[in-house]
């Protein structure tokens, strides 16, 4: 995964509005959507949900900055501060614990001995537990030999591995096969199922870390789904802003709207106010568990009244005459 700043082509000290207007931008030019006859929109397409889930968000955006997460927004094992006398370090067992290994020379060799030293730093990592005592405490113990000393510790024993996936939105309504990259490095083929809800989680059982005398964890996968450039999910339904002019507006109009199944004609009645909503039967999103006409949510399309951003001196002016001879006040109920 690319640096998120990159991704959307933004400085690293860019406002939250001018990273959502990149993202959103980009979303349009690189939805699979519009891109259909390309193998890698739906790549290139995830790969800017992604950025935008980590700078879109104020926290993670500052976690990633402090390089507490990654691009994928996975923490990042930052270590002991100084290290270990001797050249010990950490090795990590699984997400739900750490193996540590304390390695010394031998008494003047440079390391530390069974006792002293190596009890008080065990004492400063485990709460006063150390030596023997953590060894019968905490079902932890010493192995390994002259000179070495390598302490389990008993959260070793956790070999689930806990990722999160965003998808398309489109992909949690039909399904997709998607890879994701483990934090151990191990890369896996996953089955999204149709109709995948936001904060769903899928199983691979056996995937996960593993360890001797134990059976192998699961991949335990949270399913995120992406901001769409179009719509917003309500439940089962969908909700979607539809621009439109003022002359469309008032004489009234046919306009393409877009949706899952592709665009259809919705009729503006003439004289629509900017709010006013329209509601398609069945373009929704699939219900899981339903059949038939109601196994489907609706889309709710609001119309928005856009004006050009040019100043139309011939529009002002009808404006200033239609606001002598037809006087109206649409507030009079705040009064």
């Amino acid at each position: 995964m690319r640096d998120p700043y990159e991704v959307l082509g933004v400085q690293r000290s860019a406002s939250a509005a001018a990273i959502k207007s990149a993202y959103r931008k980009l979303a349009k030019k690189h939805h699979p959507d519009a891109n259909k006859g390309d193998p890698k929109a739906a790549e290139r397409f995830s790969e800017l949900n992604m950025a935008n889930e980590i700078l879109g968000d104020e926290d993670k955006r500052k976690q990633f900055d402090r390089g507490e997460i990654d691009a994928e927004g996975k923490p990042k094992f930052q270590g002991f501060e100084g290290g270990f006398p001797g050249g010990g370090g950490a090795r990590r067992a699984g997400p739900g614990g750490f193996e540590y290994s304390f390695r010394t020379g031998g008494p003047g060799a440079g390391g530390f001995a069974s006792g002293g030293a190596f009890e008080d730093i065990l004492k400063s990592m485990f709460g006063g537990q150390a030596g023997a005592g953590m060894g019968a405490g905490m079902g932890g113990g010493p192995r390994g030999g002259a000179g070495t000393f390598e302490y389990d510790t008993p959260f070793a024993t956790d070999l689930d591995v806990a990722v999160t996936m965003t998808v398309a939105l489109e992909e949690a309504i039909n399904g997709a096969t998607r890879r994701v990259r483990l934090p151990n490095g191990k890369e896996l083929n996953v089955k999204i199922p149709a109709g995948v809800a936001a904060g769903q989680q899928i199983r691979l059982k056996g995937q996960g870390d593993t360890a001797p005398g134990h059976r192998p964890g699961d991949v335990l996968i949270t399913v995120n789904i992406a901001p769409h450039p179009y719509f917003k999910i309500d439940g089962n339904d969908l909700r979607l802003d539809l621009p439109v002019t003022l002359y469309e507006a008032v004489l009234g109009a046919k306009v393409r709207v877009p949706t899952l199944d592709g665009a259809v004609q919705l009729s503006i009645p003439k004289n629509t106010s900017s709010g006013r909503t329209f509601r398609l039967k069945g373009k929704g999103m699939p219900i899981k568990g339903v059949s038939g006409a109601d196994g489907t949510g609706d889309l709710y399309v609001t119309t928005r009244i856009v004006l050009s951003d040019a100043n139309d001196a011939e529009l002002e002016a009808l404006m200033e005459k239609w606001r002598t001879e037809h006087p109206a006040n649409p507030r009079k109920d705040f009064e």
